[in-house]
C-alpha cells in the first residue's frame, strides 16, 4: 500500500502517520520526491486492508500496489533513484559510470598498475574479486582479506571507488571496511540471508541478475534488500543461461528498458560476463548504453593469457581506452554524457 502525502503536509503529520503505521504492526518506508512524498507500508494484507489510512491528516490519496514487489516498484517512486556511492559520484543520473578492472586481485602490483590505466581511460570504479565463487573447487579462490587491502590501496591512490562481490553473509562486516559498494553475484541473488544482511547496511550494493531469474524474481530478491532499510542498490543484467552455446551467457538488453519501466531503481550491464569473450563487449557495452543503462562493468587485465580467472572476457588496457572513447559518442547519442 503507497499513501500519497499532500504537497503542504507537515513534518509533524508525516510523523503522526509513521508512528501510527508502525504501531499497527506494518513497515512504514518514506520517499521523498520532487513534487510528492509517499509512504510505502509493508505488512499483514488484513490490517492494510480495515485500518482507513485516508483519514489521516495530511494524506492525499491511497493506492494499493499490484506489484509482489513494493518498495520496488514504479509504483511506489515515480522518479528514478540516484545511487550515491562518494561524493562526486551517483549512479542513476544524466551521468554514465563505468565500472573496470581484473576479475580476481591478484597481487598488488597488478591493481596499482591497473586502477591507473582504467582511470586515466575514464572509469570511476575500480573492480577486482577477494573471495571468487568458482565452478571448480580446485580454482583459484582469492585472495581474502589481503585482495580486499590491494583493492582498497589502489583505489585510494588513483581516487576510484571500489567493489567486490561478498559469498557469505559472515563476511559482510569485514569486506564493508574496505570496500564502497558491496556486490552481489548471480549465484547469489536468491541467498535471501545474505540479502538481509547486506539490507541492513548504509552502503550501496549492485545486485547481479541470476543466471536463469526472470526480471520479476530478480526485481522480488532487490526487495529484500531494500524492505531492510537499504534503499541504495544498483541492478546488475550479466546474461543469462539459454540453449546458446556460442557464448557465455546470453545479453537480455530487453532487460535494460524492461526494468527501467517496472522499477525506479539504476540499472548497470556487465558485457564481459554476458559474452565472456573480449572481442564482443565492445558491441555489448554500446548496446548497453543505447538501451539506457546507467553504468557498465568491464573487465580489465594487463595479460589475460595469465589471469587466474576470466582471461578470455577480459580488455586490454588499450582496447579498454579506445572502447571508452566509442562509448562517449553512443552516450551522448541517446542523451548521456560518459
Amino acid at each position: 500500500m503507497i499513501i500519497v502525502l499532500k504537497k503542504e503536509a507537515t513534518e509533524e503529520q508525516i510523523q503522526h502517520i509513521l508512528e501510527k503505521t508502525t504501531k499497527l504492526g506494518l513497515k512504514p518506508n518514506i520517499s521523498r520526491g520532487v513534487e510528492r512524498t509517499v509512504i510505502g507500508l509493508i505488512g499483514p494484507e488484513d490490517v492494510l486492508r480495515v485500518t482507513p489510512l485516508e483519514v489521516f491528516p495530511g494524506v492525499e490519496n491511497v493506492i494499493p500496489v499490484l506489484a509482489p514487489f513494493k518498495l520496488v516498484s514504479r509504483e511506489f517512486k515515480k522518479e528514478n533513484s540516484i545511487v550515491k556511492i562518494r561524493e562526486g559520484l551517483e549512479i542513476g543520473g544524466k551521468k554514465l559510470h563505468v565500472f573496470a578492472g581484473p576479475c580476481s586481485v591478484e597481487n598488488k602490483a597488478l591493481m596499482l598498475s591497473i586502477a591507473k590505466k582504467v582511470k586515466d581511460a575514464g572509469a570511476a570504479v575500480l573492480r577486482g574479486g577477494a573471495f571468487k565463487p568458482r565452478t571448480s573447487p580446485y580454482d583459484f579462490q582469492g585472495l581474502g582479506e589481503e585482495g580486499l587491502k590491494y583493492l582498497k590501496e589502489a583505489g585510494e591512490k588513483y581516487n576510484l571507488a571500489t567493489i567486490t562481490e561478498v559469498m557469505d553473509s559472515r563476511d559482510v562486516e569485514l569486506i564493508s571496511k574496505y570496500v564502497d559498494i558491496l556486490q552481489i553475484g548471480a549465484r547469489n541473488m536468491q541467498n535471501f540471508s545474505l540479502l538481509k544482511e547486506v539490507g541492513k547496511l548504509h552502503k550501496p550494493v549492485l545486485l547481479k541478475r541470476g543466471i536463469s531469474a526472470t526480471v520479476k524474481e530478480w526485481l522480488m530478491s532487490a526487495e529484500y534488500i531494500l524492505s531492510n532499510g537499504n534503499f541504495s542498490v544498483i541492478l546488475c543484467e550479466r546474461g543469462i543461461r539459454t540453449y546458446e552455446t556460442g557464448t557465455r551467457n546470453t545479453l537480455d538488453i530487453n532487460a535494460v528498458p524492461l526494468v527501467k519501466s517496472m522499477s525506479h531503481l539504476p540499472i548497470l550491464v556487465d558485457p564481459s560476463h554476458a559474452t565472456g569473450a573480449w572481442n564482443l563487449v565492445g558491441a555489448a557495452a554500446k548496446a548497453s548504453v543505447a538501451a539506457g543503462a546507467d553504468a557498465l562493468m568491464i573487465e580489465v587485465h594487463e595479460n589475460p593469457e595469465e589471469a587466474l580467472s576470466d582471461g578470455s572476457q577480459s580488455l586490454l588496457p588499450e582496447k579498454f581506452e579506445n572502447l571508452m572513447k566509442e562509448l562517449k559518442n553512443i552516450a551522448k547519442a541517446v542523451g548521456r554524457e560518459l
